[in-house]
């Protein structure tokens, strides 16, 4: 039997945005829920505001997702050469690039300030993106069900 415990043996995502308070933050937390331990999911951002954005934290936390230890962190260039892929949501030229980090970006719509049902739209996104992007980083696991899709 495979430990999944053993942090070398886990890939690390990082996520990054400008503020790290809305986009970045969601898709580390539905990263980390679904992965169940099997992927190391960082989040920051490159001028990191002072809070997670309140309607975000509000609709992931009806999800049943905890967001109260979030922070926004600053991005730096040793938390993405110690990753192996870099989830850019918005920051574009601002992220450091590191030689041998795979990047990729992802567009998706900022949800601060936005209503509930506009947030709500913005983590589906995240959310399908999130559960692509693990079924293709770890073939092996089987995911949770949606916590986005009402069933």
């Amino acid at each position: 039997m495979t430990d999944h415990t053993d942090l070398a043996d886990r890939p690390q995502v990082v996520f990054a945005c400008v503020r790290n308070g809305g986009r970045s933050v969601a898709a580390r937390v539905l990263t980390e829920h679904y992965a169940q331990g099997r992927v190391v999911a960082l989040s920051a951002g490159t001028q990191p505001g002072d809070h997670v954005h309140p309607e975000v934290a509000d609709v992931l936390e009806r999800l049943g997702l905890d967001t109260s230890q979030e922070r926004p962190k600053r991005l730096t260039t040793e938390m993405v050469a110690g990753s192996d892929l870099a989830i850019t949501l918005g920051c574009g030229e601002e992220c450091p690039y590191v030689p041998g980090v795979t990047y990729r970006d992802w567009p998706v719509d900022d949800p601060g300030g936005q209503d509930e049902a506009e947030v709500r739209r913005i983590l589906a996104d995240l959310d399908g993106r999130v559960r692509d992007l693990l079924a293709e980083l770890v073939p092996d696991l089987v995911l949770p069900p949606s916590v986005v899709v009402d069933g």
